[in-house]
């Protein structure tokens, strides 16, 4: 079966070790002795330099490795109107990370677009580079708007009731992705760690303490995904990336994918799935017996946490146990690391030139199992 628009026997799921002249000139506008568009002009010339060693190192899914984002989530959601970054979660255990929290503050809204010059942008420069890749532009799921906060975390004034909240919710994330769509992209991954938490025993638990019904909160959010994709033209194709957690090497969610499969399979109206797959935690196949025909799965099973290269025979061991359980074996699926490189700006604990090793392992595996056009 043909891949959707945008994905890759060899993927990736966006994010890049942020280089130091990117960390120093956030640093500098952080002590003010710089400015937001100095900043932009050395982010470009990053940006520029990490789509091009991503098609060197055999990449074609092009990302600009978020590097002008802090979190893959704040930097993004911060940019819509009614909501605000306040305090902390509490600590996320098994590691002590406290991230930052959003709040609804006012009614939610879509002021002007978010991505469409930073997609500009790259898209000139993988024309620069002979142009054949795809743009993917990748945002955080609406989902990241609700599950940490809750009820609690959105204004009783603005919205009293949360069915209004949820509708314009998907409204403003339909607006940029109609902004995104004639700027030229079309393919958007929405990076999601709540469906992925709703998976862990720990983490379901702190929902229900929050009073959520976790019998009906996954079709909810598959309703919330659906209606904020559901205005875009055919050929915009949509991936979903689960993540359990990647902040400097640590996760934070244990749990196979069965308490949402069928829901996040059958239900949710994505063109391809980005699984964590690099170890025990993330359970067995399973799940992707629930795998609709028609829609393909990129298995996480390599691991952007470690400096070490993933066992090759391992790898390729693995992808056939997966296939045994898709509905059409390996033309369902692709491969790719867990998740990004540096899901903050912080990074996972490995060079850049380890990075880049990994990444031509991926691409390697890849051809050895599916031929040397990773397209098909």
């Amino acid at each position: 079966m043909p891949l959707p628009f945008g994905v890759y026997r060899a993927d990736h799921v966006g994010s890049f070790l942020r280089p130091k002249t990117v960390l120093d000139a956030r640093e500098a506008v952080a002590n003010e002795t710089s400015d937001l568009a100095e900043l932009r002009k050395v982010e470009d010339k990053a940006v520029a330099d990490v789509a091009a060693k991503q098609i060197q190192n055999g990449i074609r899914s092009i990302t600009d490795g978020e590097f002008r984002r802090a979190y893959f989530h704040l930097d993004f959601l911060q940019h819509l109107s009614g909501i605000e970054i306040k305090g902390q979660t509490g600590l996320i255990r098994p590691h002590g990370f406290s991230p930052p929290v959003l709040a609804v503050t006012g009614k939610l809204g879509h002021p002007k677009s978010i991505q469409v010059d930073d997609f500009k942008f790259l898209e000139q420069v993988i024309k620069d580079n002979g142009g054949a890749a795809t743009t993917k532009v990748c945002i955080p799921s609406p989902t990241m708007v609700h599950f940490r906060g809750g009820r609690a975390s959105i204004d009783i004034d603005a919205y009293p009731d949360l069915d209004p909240f949820f509708e314009d919710l998907a409204r403003v994330y339909q607006e940029e992705l109609d902004s995104l769509y004639q700027a030229g992209c079309r393919f958007v991954q929405l990076d999601d760690t709540n469906l992925a938490y709703l998976c862990d025993p720990d983490m379901r638990k702190q929902a229900e303490d929050r009073n959520e019904n976790l019998s009906t909160l996954p079709r909810k959010y598959v309703e919330l995904i659906n209606a904020a994709i559901s205005k875009r033209p055919s050929d915009m194709k949509i991936g979903i990336h689960l993540c359990r957690g990647n902040y400097r090497s640590k996760w934070f969610a244990s749990g196979g994918y069965e308490p949402v499969a069928e829901v996040l399979f059958k239900e949710l109206n994505v063109d391809a799935y980005f699984l964590e797959y690099d170890d025990a935690r993330s359970g067995d196949f399973k799940p992707l017996r629930h795998l609709p025909d028609h829609k393909v799965v990129v298995l996480g099973l390599m691991s952007s946490k470690k400096n070490t290269l993933d066992d090759k025979s391992e790898i390729i061991e693995r992808l056939k146990q997966a296939a045994e359980v898709a509905p059409k074996g390996l033309e369902q699926l692709a491969l790719s690391h867990q998740c990004g490189f540096s899901s903050t700006v912080e990074g996972n604990e490995l060079t850049e030139e380890e990075q880049w090793a990994k990444v031509r392992l991926n691409v390697e595996i890849a051809k050895e199992i599916w031929g040397d056009d990773l397209s098909k």
